[in-house]
Order: structure tokens, then C-alpha cells, then sequence
């Protein structure tokens, strides 16, 4: 099986549109996603479209990152990169990550998921 084959086929995820606008603008290279089944099979190498309202964006999968918690996420991922502007006030950004994912959620894993837009 050759290596392309090996890659998951190309998905969509939804996005609230400021982070949208964040990664077409560049700043925003890496999506913060908890460890659903579905999400762990992200790869490097899959492409992903984010979705947001009727707007669409192709990006491909740089590398995914595992961390035990958000906290430590934010210790090993650059936080503009996460959230631009608002990543400079990393206790701001884990408020705001922890406002769209409870601690249930937290717990089956944080998955950083760097990506890169195909122009």
C-alpha cells in the first residue's frame, strides 16, 4: 500500500468564525480538539476543510500533538498560534478553550493539531 493510501481521506471540521479568520489570516496554525475517537485518527499528510457558516477552508495536517490536559498544552504549543491575540493572555485562552470543552470532555485527552492552508 503506498503511503498516500495510508492517509485518511479528507474531512471537515466546524469552527467558530473568529478562529476561522485566524487561520486564514495565518495566525491561527494550530486547532485544539479533545481526544474523540473520531479526532485520533487525524494524521499528518489528511487534509481538513474548516467549516465556518457558508465559508470553507482547505488546510493540510502538519502534525497532531497529545497532551494529559489543556494546562499542558499551553506549556508546549505557542498560544498566539492557538488563539492569536487572545493567546497572549494565556490565562484568558485556557478560560475561553475551557468555555467550549468542560472538564469531561478534558479528560479523554487534548489533541493540537497544526496545520498549514493550501492555497
Amino acid at each position: 500500500m503506498s503511503e498516500a493510501q495510508d492517509v485518511p481521506p479528507r474531512r471537515e471540521l466546524n469552527l467558530r468564525k473568529p478562529y476561522f479568520d485566524l487561520i486564514v489570516s495565518g495566525v491561527k496554525t494550530v486547532e485544539v480538539r479533545v481526544g474523540y475517537a473520531s479526532m485520533r485518527k487525524i494524521q499528518p499528510g489528511q487534509l481538513l476543510d474548516f467549516v465556518a457558516g457558508e465559508q470553507r477552508l482547505r488546510t493540510r495536517v502538519v502534525r497532531v500533538s497529545e497532551y494529559v490536559s489543556f494546562e499542558e498544552l499551553l506549556k508546549h504549543e505557542d498560544p498566539v498560534a492557538i488563539g492569536g491575540e487572545l493567546g497572549e493572555d494565556t490565562a484568558a485562552l485556557l478560560a475561553v478553550i475551557r468555555s467550549i470543552y468542560p472538564p469531561e470532555k478534558e479528560r479523554l485527552g487534548v489533541l493540537a493539531i497544526e496545520v498549514e492552508v493550501i492555497s
